[in-house]
């Protein structure tokens, strides 16, 4: 893990890492994740690359994904810090600082060791991120997609409105569902024309 100093503020920042949990809970959500499309996901997100991620290894980040999750499908603020308390305490090491050796400019750290599993990592630092976001914004974080055909988590964009789906694709299909439905409901005829 090596980064320079100009851009670790950007690859690094809390709401940097909190997208880069949602987007690993998302491809670790499917039944048989792919090593390589979970390690192109960490690669995006600033690890260094190539990496070779194991099935052992993507199991272990699955089972830590189902835990993080549970903060996303909170229904509120309380919730969701009551989630991250229960993780932070039964899953984390105490708060620590590194530099992994003198490779990246000094930062918190939660896993209990530089060294730690990829599981282990991915549950720490997504637990930190999330915990300053619900500090820092005061509600969840973020949420699951209202879609019932989608099974994505999301980072709230902050201020605003409150988010309901994962993208403008799943918000899109959903009204045109509804839609759809309203008109069938409505019957299949022109109520302009008149009965027939």
């Amino acid at each position: 893990m090596s980064a320079t100093a100009d851009d670790w503020p950007t690859r690094h920042s809390v709401l940097t890492t909190a997208r880069r949990t949602a987007a690993l809970l998302n491809v670790l959500a499917d039944d048989r994740p792919d090593p390589d499309d979970v390690a192109a996901v960490l690669v995006e997100y600033g690890e260094a690359g190539p990496l070779a991620l194991g099935p052992g290894e993507v199991a272990g980040m699955r089972a830590a994904a189902a835990l993080v999750r549970e903060v996303f499908a909170a229904a509120s603020t309380d919730e969701a810090a009551a989630v991250l308390n229960r993780l932070l305490r039964e899953h984390t090491g105490p708060l620590r600082l590194t530099s992994h050796g003198g490779t990246a400019p000094w930062h918190a750290h939660v896993d209990r060791d530089d060294d730690a599993p990829w599981a282990d990592w991915l549950l720490a630092s997504s637990c930190m991120a999330l915990a300053v976001l619900v500090w820092d914004r005061q509600r969840p974080p973020g949420g699951t997609c209202a879609s019932g055909s989608c099974r994505n988590v999301f980072v709230a964009q902050g201020s605003g409105p409150e988010r309901r789906y994962c993208s403008r694709r799943c918000a899109t299909r959903e009204r045109v569902a509804a839609h759809r439905g309203r008109q069938s409901a409505g019957g299949s005829g022109d109520p302009a024309q008149g009965p027939s």
